[in-house]
């Protein structure tokens, strides 16, 4: 009788969530070496202060402490995703992903301005070299704090509560407007706090719009596509459109 073919078993969900993680993980420590570089910080990001803090304010104790902690989440990370998440083929195929995701996503919410009776946008100002650097660097901290914060805390943790409390209801109808309200919410925080923008109703709803489609993205394709597809398109905005 000969040997059984064996059919490797599709990984789990937990394995999967490790394996997302480690793909976001080149995002967070970029961020975190530039913020002290050039002086900035993503609002949602609690942990730069800390880590400043702990490194009683001396740069390279820092970037000691930031590189400490990437090392040990590669150990984490490698040791739960059952394979190795850090093939460099899955990082290319993550960001081919996210710029088609970042494209649809601008033409969504342009498209959504486009039927709304919205004022037209403040001219945009002229940008120096640093300044670039600097938006590169907030893309990155915005893409992962900002996806943390608001699509895994706000949608993924809100959607296991209101299961808990409304199960009886029909799922897709609670998580469709569950993401309204975190897109809503999502984009209402960026006019809050000491480093609030102006506001505008036009950028409110571009933004609402984008937390949609961000939304959409992390249940349908999870963390890291998330993650990719808002510093991408961050980039994009902040620092490559005059």
């Amino acid at each position: 009788m000969g040997e059984e073919a064996t059919v490797d078993a599709p990984p789990s969900r937990s394995r999967q969530a490790w394996s997302d993680l480690a793909l976001v993980l080149p995002l967070f420590v970029a961020y975190h070496f530039g913020v002290v570089v050039l002086e900035v910080r993503n609002a949602a990001d609690p942990v730069t202060a800390q880590l400043l803090q702990l490194a009683e304010r001396h740069v390279f104790m820092y970037w000691a402490w930031t590189l400490g902690i990437g090392a040990g989440l590669v150990l984490v990370f490698r040791a739960l995703a059952g394979k190795n998440p850090f093939e460099s083929h899955r990082f290319a195929l993550i960001a081919i992903e996210a710029v088609v995701y970042a494209l649809l996503m601008r033409s969504a919410a342009g498209y959504a301005l486009g039927h709304l009776p919205l004022s037209a946008p403040s001219p945009a100002l002229a940008m120096g070299v640093a300044d670039r650097w600097a938006g590169v660097v907030m893309s990155l901290g915005a893409g992962f704090y900002e996806e943390l914060v608001f699509r895994v805390g706000l949608v993924g943790g809100g959607l296991l509560v209101l299961r808990l409390f409304f199960g009886t209801l029909p799922r897709l109808a609670l998580g469709a407007a569950w993401a309204v309200v975190a897109a809503l919410a999502f984009a209402g925080w960026h006019y809050v706090g000491p480093m609030a923008d102006p506001w505008s109703l036009r950028t409110f709803t571009f933004r609402a719009v984008c937390g949609a489609v961000l939304t959409g993205i992390f249940l349908l394709r999870g963390f890291a596509a998330a993650v990719w597809t808002h510093a991408l398109y961050d980039i994009w905005a902040l620092s490559l459109v005059d």
